[in-house]
């Protein structure tokens, strides 16, 4: 879903002494993936970003492929984060999966190879857990923006397999991060990352929204709630800093 959709309720939970700004994916600027696309192209997009809004250390929140571009940019400008927020994140690099990891990514592989249609339904499928129903399909025409969604898709999945995320580097990040997912969500493919960054980051926190899932996510749902999480995290890099 486009930024300007999905974080108005947030922004407004947030409360007016925080200056947040949402940023689309580059991926989705026009009809078709760029060529060259990578998760390096998104990473040098929120720097300049942040430089344009005159950020020099800052607060980073990503959500499903959102948070696979911000671990990236995590380990690629450290010094430019003041805590680092993580909701489902789609991706977390590509050392130390376990055995159910490794299916769940050769799944993905499978799927981001099928027509757009059987694409998306199954994509939607393998993102919850198991018994938990897929949202129901909205009535009439999908909104433009969802067209460019199937090959947006295969190019993380691709960009996943090639970016070289620095798991030393992410151990010397002495910043708070928050790691949030639903618990209707594919445990596979979001509690077990949890747990493996939790032995990679020094200060590490995990909140679980039960209710949720990847296509009901808490900051949709659960905006109020998920905005005292992450003023709790920035009040936790205010500590840091002081102490």
């Amino acid at each position: 879903m486009p930024a300007e959709l999905a974080y108005p309720d947030l922004i407004r939970a947030l409360g007016s002494d925080v200056d947040a700004r949402f940023k689309e994916h580059d991926l989705y600027a026009s009809s078709g993936p760029p060529a060259d696309w990578g998760l390096g192209t998104e990473v040098e997009s929120i720097r300049r970003f942040a430089d344009d809004a005159g950020f020099g250390r800052f607060h980073l929140v990503g959500y499903s492929g959102g948070g696979a571009i911000a671990i990236a940019f995590c380990v690629t400008y450290p010094e430019r984060l003041a805590s680092l927020a993580l909701n489902e994140p789609a991706w977390t690099g590509n050392e130390g999966l376990s055995e159910d990891e490794r299916k769940l990514w050769h799944e993905y592989e499978r799927i981001a190879a099928l027509p757009p249609e059987q694409m998306m339904a199954e994509f939607v499928r393998t993102q919850l857990a198991p018994g938990v129903e897929p949202p129901p399909r909205p009535d009439g025409p999908p909104p433009p923006w969802m067209v460019t969604r199937p090959a947006g898709i295969d190019a993380f999945t691709r960009a996943f397999g090639s970016f070289p995320l620095d798991i030393e580097g992410l151990r010397t990040f002495d910043r708070p991060v928050l790691y949030t997912f639903g618990g209707k969500s594919n445990p596979v493919q979001f509690e077990l990352p949890a747990e493996r960054l939790g032995r990679i980051f020094p200060d590490f926190a995990v909140e679980v929204f039960e209710e949720r899932h990847h296509f009901d996510p808490a900051h949709r749902a659960e905006p109020e709630r998920y905005a005292r999480s992450l003023r709790r995290l920035w009040d936790r890099a205010a500590a840091a800093r002081e102490g």
